[in-house]
This record gives C-alpha cells, structure tokens and sequence, in this order.
C-alpha cells in the first residue's frame, strides 16, 4: 500500500505543478500549435526525464545540491534569460501576419533534445520537489528506499506528462477553435 500510495502522490502533486503557467509548458505549447502534436509530446518527454533525473539525484543527495549555490544562481539567471526570450518572442510572433516562430522554438533541434536542454537549464522544479519530498518524508509516505524512489519518481514523470498534455491538447483545441 505505501508504494502505491507514493506512486499516486508523486503523481498528483507533479500534475498539480505542471499546471501553472511555465517556461517548458507554453514551449510544449507552442509547439503542438506551431508544429505538432507528436514534437511536443517528443518534447515534454525529454522535459519529464530530466526532471526525473533531477527529483533522483535531489533524493539521494539532497545536501550537497543545497550547497551550491553559485550553481543555482547562474541557473536561476539562465532560466530568467530563456523566459524573457519566450515571452519576447511570443510577443512578435503574434505581432507578425505569417505568424513567425518563436524565437526559442525556431530551430532545428531535435524536440525531445530540446525538451532535456531546456528543463536542464531550469532549476525551479529543485526547491519545488525538495519541499515536497520534504513533507512526504516527514509524514512517512515516502521512504528512503530505491523502491519507493523508483515508483514516486514514475509518479513523477506521469504527472508531468499528464500536466503538459493538457497544454499540448488544450492550446491545440484552443488556437483551432480560435
């Protein structure tokens, strides 16, 4: 019952996250309405596994990645530079008649490759699942033991998916309705 349980939280708490406007979900996005559904889903695949990556690492070495704070930093300013390029570019690619790319978008990058760059590049799912891994310690539904990482850390990438096909499907049905 405790894997499951794990399994469903990690879930519920990465959907519930993957809701609020974000740098990886508008670019997932947008890339269902400019290009496809299937470069997006491509995309928010490579996003979910490095969160992944990152919620493992942050599990099995919590104290040393809160140690570095020069890293956080340049990461933080990285980020801020990547969504002030994503709304800039938003911003007159909705200016333009033939509606143009986004700026971030407009390149030949593979999408799953990009979808790993970008949420490399982006430390706020750190302190969020730091937090939330934090209480679900604390109130014993999350274990220190490769089993329940494993399922929480599926968990974890489902509801990612789950949160981003919204955008994906809703921004799709939206723009075509539109």
């Amino acid at each position: 019952m405790g894997l499951v349980k794990v399994f469903f939280w990690g879930m519920m708490v990465s959907f519930l996250g993957s809701l609020p406007l974000g740098t990886l979900n508008v670019a997932a996005m947008q890339i269902s309405v400019q290009e496809s559904i299937q470069n997006a889903i491509y995309f928010s695949i490579g996003s979910l596994l490095t969160e992944m990556i990152y919620v493992r690492i942050s599990l099995v070495g919590i104290n040393w990645i809160r140690k570095q704070k020069k890293l956080f930093r340049w990461m933080e300013w990285i980020t801020l530079g990547i969504v002030v390029a994503l709304a800039a570019g938003s911003f007159l690619a909705a200016a333009q008649p033939h509606h143009a790319k986004n700026v971030m978008l407009d390149n030949n990058i593979n999408r799953f490759a990009l979808g790993v760059m970008l949420s490399a590049i982006s430390p706020m799912q750190i302190p969020f699942w730091f937090g939330w891994s934090t209480i679900l310690f604390t109130k014993n539904i999350l274990q220190p033991k490769n089993s329940y990482y494993n399922l929480y850390i599926v968990g974890i990438g489902l509801g990612t998916l789950m949160g981003n096909c919204v955008f994906i499907f809703g921004g799709k049905y939206l723009v075509q309705k539109l």
